[in-house]
């Protein structure tokens, strides 16, 4: 794990959930976004199908702070258990697309269904107050607790799941995961999301990509630009799939043009993933 990825928030930094952010002023718009307020318009799916974002679709990815709606981007990335049913519903209205972030691979104590989590399946801890790696390898007993979730994001309205922590067989977790256990997880993961009509992303997880490109709809990435790793991402943007990046440290004009390049829907955000966004010019 990179000390500083930004995988889940501290708790103190939860807190900040109720107290109205005064950032929305900085926040910039790129050719990405929408200048005005019209909805956005997207391809009509035809029955059964799932939305899949293509190459180069803007974003915001907020975790903390008031939810800002007020963004001029197509696709929110958000929290899946702080967002009301009637935020997304106002998100839609706008055209937006939403994206329900969860941990999937680390247990949050902050959450409400916290206690549900049996307590031999907490390895060692995340590198965040409050969280610990999950036993990815205990399926039968993760299944349930994880379909729950997915089914608040699809009774919300989302249209895809941010699943987190998907690389736990790479990180010292307490347990002796392997690549193959990670692999399963994750795509059971996928299926989770897919049965119930949403579109779903791979986090991170980088040396996965060939063997899950093509069970996953978009790609979610942090700092591959400062780690020198975005062309990894390409097996994404050849199968039509976007690839949503952050970087935290490096400044626009250090990452967007490779990020052109390589088409790629790039942002800078701050650590704590408020609302502030810059997006690459």
């Amino acid at each position: 794990m990179r000390a500083l990825r930004p995988l889940r928030l501290l708790r103190l930094l939860r807190l900040l959930l109720v107290v109205p952010l005064l950032l929305l002023a900085a926040c910039t718009s790129g050719p990405d976004d929408e200048g005005d307020d019209a909805p956005y318009r997207w391809p009509e799916l035809a029955p059964g199908q799932r939305w899949q974002p293509p190459p180069g679709t803007g974003w915001q990815w907020q975790l903390t702070g008031r939810l800002d709606t007020s963004v001029k981007a197509p696709v929110y990335d958000i929290d899946g258990f702080n967002t009301t049913k009637a935020q997304v519903a106002e998100l839609k209205k706008a055209g937006r697309k939403t994206i329900c972030y969860l941990s999937t691979g680390a247990w949050e104590d902050f959450r409400p269904d916290a206690e549900a989590f049996p307590r031999d399946l907490l390895g060692k801890g995340n590198g965040w107050e409050g969280e610990r790696w999950l036993d990815i390898r205990r399926v039968a007993e993760l299944e349930p607790l994880m379909a729950k979730r997915f089914d608040m994001c699809r009774d919300k309205g989302f249209d895809a799941v941010e699943p987190d922590n998907m690389d736990g067989y790479r990180n010292t977790s307490g347990f002796p995961l392997t690549a193959d256990d990670q692999l399963r997880y994750n795509r059971l993961i996928a299926k989770l999301a897919h049965d119930r009509g949403m579109a779903v992303g791979l986090k991170n997880d980088l040396d996965q990509i060939p063997q899950l490109v093509g069970d996953f709809d978009f790609a979610v990435n942090e700092q591959c630009a400062q780690y020198d790793e975005c062309e990894r991402l390409t097996p994404f943007i050849e199968a039509g799939k976007a690839v949503f990046h952050a970087e935290y440290e490096l400044s626009t004009s250090r990452f967007c043009k490779r990020s052109r390049e390589l088409k790629l829907s790039s942002l800078q955000k701050r650590y704590d993933l408020d609302a502030w966004r810059k997006t690459c010019p």
